[in-house]
């Protein structure tokens, strides 16, 4: 039985390639960090890693829930490692990077779902790189406004919180996490002055009129920054694809995107949330 849909040619990928990769590689695993490249089977691995780019994920590599369109292990987490950004802060200095992106799986196991340890990392890559400017992609804590506020205060230069799908499809593709929530935190991380950023993937059997939807409920809270890609199913236990979007219509939500008043769209078969995330800091 075929579990998978043919991939059209636009979708394939390089694999990791040049020194620059085998320094990424063997950086993170010297340092002992997890990324989600890696982790969550990101199809532009081999681009990051040729050009000496990664997203750290901090938390550990297991995540409390089990979002259906997600490669990262589910289950019940280790204990939160203190040393953690002291790591990730050499790892960054190692590979000299000029833009980090730190991600992270869920704790909601914890009583602050991991907000502290989410400061106590930002506050270590910024001691260990001062001249590093910094993306978090963080979790939705629940809604929780005191534990946003405390990422928003560590003043990275870009928090982004992903939609991941269409209103209508939020709770078979994500399962935990609500739209309603998600806007929310979206429009926090707006109001407080940083760069807020959200992404969304296609492939879920949303339909277009709900894509411009989507966008218009991300302008009207007060995002500015948009990433659009293809959901590619990554095991046969999560949620299959029901479309391969084709080049010219994300060109087109590219197009549309920036007449609604984003400050930069990156929309593509094989954009993900950190793709070319440098840009996003102009």
């Amino acid at each position: 039985m075929c579990y998978y849909r043919r991939k059209p040619d636009w979708l394939k990928v390089q694999l990791p390639k040049g020194q620059l990769a085998v320094d990424v590689g063997h950086g993170v695993r010297t340092h002992g960090v997890h990324t989600i490249c890696s982790s969550g089977r990101c199809p532009n691995q081999g681009e990051c890693w040729g050009c000496g780019t990664a997203t750290f994920m901090i938390g550990g590599d297991v995540c409390t829930r089990a979002c259906r369109f997600c490669n990262v292990k589910s289950g019940k987490p280790a204990a939160l490692d203190g040393t953690e950004g002291e790591r990730v802060a050499a790892c960054v200095a190692r590979l000299k990077l000029k833009h980090v992106v730190i991600t992270s799986v869920d704790r909601d196991d914890l009583a602050d779902l991991g907000a502290a340890h989410w400061v106590r990392v930002i506050e270590a890559v910024k001691k260990g790189n001062p001249m590093t400017t910094m993306e978090t992609l963080i979790p939705d804590f629940q809604g929780r406004k005191e534990l946003v506020q405390q990422i928003i205060e560590a003043h990275p230069q870009v928090v982004s919180h992903n939609l991941e799908t269409v209103q209508r499809l939020s709770k078979k593709v994500r399962r935990v996490a609500t739209y309603k929530t998600s806007m929310g935190v979206v429009g926090q991380i707006a109001n407080s002055g940083l760069i807020a950023k959200s992404g969304i993937m296609l492939g879920f059997g949303e339909c277009r009129e709900e894509v411009l939807q989507t966008m218009d409920d991300l302008r009207e809270v007060g995002c500015s920054v948009l990433t659009i890609g293809q959901y590619l199913q990554p095991t046969v236990s999560n949620i299959k694809v029901t479309e391969y979007i084709e080049p010219s219509v994300f060109e087109e939500y590219g197009r549309i995107g920036r007449e609604k008043g984003f400050t930069h769209v990156e929309s593509g078969a094989l954009v993900r949330s950190s793709y070319h995330a440098e840009r996003h800091i102009r």
